[in-house]
């Protein structure tokens, strides 16, 4: 993020435009939206800057720039599109450690305007960082065709009613719960109506009910991050994210994923490495237990799917003994995220008509499976975590009667960027592994259907390795 976003509060305050033309009436306008007090400076001035001079609403000095026009002034924008002026006027305020935006010169600026989305007095600023202005205004579009135009009547009545909300519920978390309801309740739908007066009568009900009733109590959700590409959350995980106090997550879950997370929500990383566990299953149990007992809301974040070798059931039982309410998101599992992102269609009419999920995890240094039955499927395999065990699976999955040259897929880092594909047969798996140096979390696919299998994704394979 080379840009740190910020509003600032110009009502009243001192700010120069350098320039007269179209851009710097527009930048004139922006300001006077914002209530600055406004001074141009230019020889001549597009017909909206003179008319605006002449009824007194602006300053306009007719002239050219002087470096002492930035003395006293807020912020200061260059609009003039002669390289020489606007670098002077770059460098004046910078020297005076004084914001200044030059249009179209995101090199001479300090800070930059984005697009614009106006619900007053709910604002949205979109930025492509200076570096694709036209991509910042197509986003600014869609969100103005999506956002209702009476969003800022919503903001305003729950404004009026900040301070009421505060006397009944006295902690910052019991505070945030109450808004987070209400703005996606029947409440906020009737404001956007234009029904505020049948609104205020539910609101003070609502209020009340609540003071009456005291804080409530803290849950537990066990959400599913899906394979790793944050665009596979489903909307129902990412308005968990968003609503969570604390968030205890897995080593599958990208940095990418968290950052749709509230920026004030604990983060606590319990992932677990083949060979190492940063906490045990109980201690992991017993975090979820204690911090709903203090009444938070925690969204527990497994990558894939909570309950396809997630343990998710584990910890529902734990925290349903315990009291403790709580609900489960599925999410995109790795088998079905990573036969998507290589091509491999798990059913195939013709040649596969089923699918076996099971996991390469041992113990004891060999999976507990009952290898007889897996050899004898006749439809599609897929292993979790079965890298470290891959020679073991070639072995007795072949003493078992399948075909040593039964297809087989190695997905690593499935639906991220530097997902690869490595395919073969069953009685080359191990050296299959070994030969593409798999480190990352990785899933095999056995199975005719490899044979589907994006044929770009094994040639760049085959050139790493």
């Amino acid at each position: 993020m080379r840009y740190f976003p910020t509003f600032l509060d110009l009502s009243g305050r001192s700010c120069l435009v350098v320039g007269g033309g179209e851009a710097a009436a527009h930048k004139t306008a922006l300001l006077r939206k914002a209530g600055a007090n406004i001074t141009v400076v230019s020889p001549r001035a597009h017909s909206e800057i003179n008319s605006l001079a002449d009824s007194g609403e602006i300053r306009w000095l007719r002239r050219a720039f002087e470096p002492g026009d930035i003395v006293d002034k807020a912020l200061v924008i260059s609009a003039t599109g002669l390289e020489s002026v606007d670098r002077a006027v770059s460098e004046a305020a910078q020297a005076a450690s004084l914001p200044v935006n030059v249009v179209d010169r995101p090199e001479l600026c300090s800070f930059i305007t984005p697009s614009i989305v106006d619900r007053d007095p709910v604002l949205i600023g979109i930025s492509s960082s200076g570096t694709a202005p036209v991509l910042a205004r197509r986003i600014r579009a869609s969100l103005e065709a999506n956002l209702p135009a009476r969003l800022g009547r919503v903001a305003r009545f729950a404004d009026a009613f900040r301070q009421a909300v505060k006397a009944s519920l006295p902690t910052f978390t019991a505070r945030r719960r109450f808004w987070e309801d209400f703005f996606s309740s029947d409440l906020a739908r009737l404001v956007l109506a234009g029904e505020e007066k049948t609104a205020r009568k539910a609101m003070l009900r609502r209020i009340n009910s609540v003071a009456a009733e005291g804080s409530a109590g803290g849950r537990v959700d066990i959400v599913g991050a899906g394979p790793g590409d944050p665009e596979l959350l489903t909307l129902k995980a990412l308005q968990h994210l968003q609503e969570a106090d604390v968030i205890v997550y897995d080593r599958l879950v990208g940095p990418e994923i968290l950052d749709y997370a509230r920026r004030d929500a604990e983060r606590i990383y319990v992932g677990k490495a083949p060979g190492h566990h940063h906490k045990t299953q109980g201690e992991i149990n017993a975090l979820l237990v204690k911090h709903a007992r203090a009444g938070r809301r925690v969204v527990r974040l497994k990558g894939g799917d909570p309950f396809v070798f997630g343990r998710g059931g584990e910890e529902q039982a734990s925290l349903r003994r315990h009291g403790i309410p709580v609900s489960v998101v599925p999410g995109i599992t790795a088998a079905t995220g990573c036969a998507a992102a290589t091509g491999i269609p798990l059913t195939l009419r013709g040649t596969s008509q089923a699918v076996t999920f099971v996991t390469g995890h041992a113990r004891s240094g060999e999976p507990d499976l009952d290898w007889q039955s897996l050899a004898n499927l006749g439809h599609s395999l897929v292993i979790y975590m079965g890298v470290e065990t891959a020679g073991i699976t070639s072995q007795r999955l072949t003493e078992q009667g399948l075909p040593a040259a039964t297809p087989v897929a190695v997905i690593e880092n499935g639906t991220l960027p530097q997902q690869r594909l490595a395919t073969g047969t069953l009685g080359g798996l191990e050296a299959l592994v070994q030969r593409a140096g798999v480190t990352g979390p990785a899933l095999i696919v056995i199975g005719d259907v490899v044979r589907e299998a994006n044929v770009a994704e094994i040639r760049e394979l085959a050139e790493a390795v």
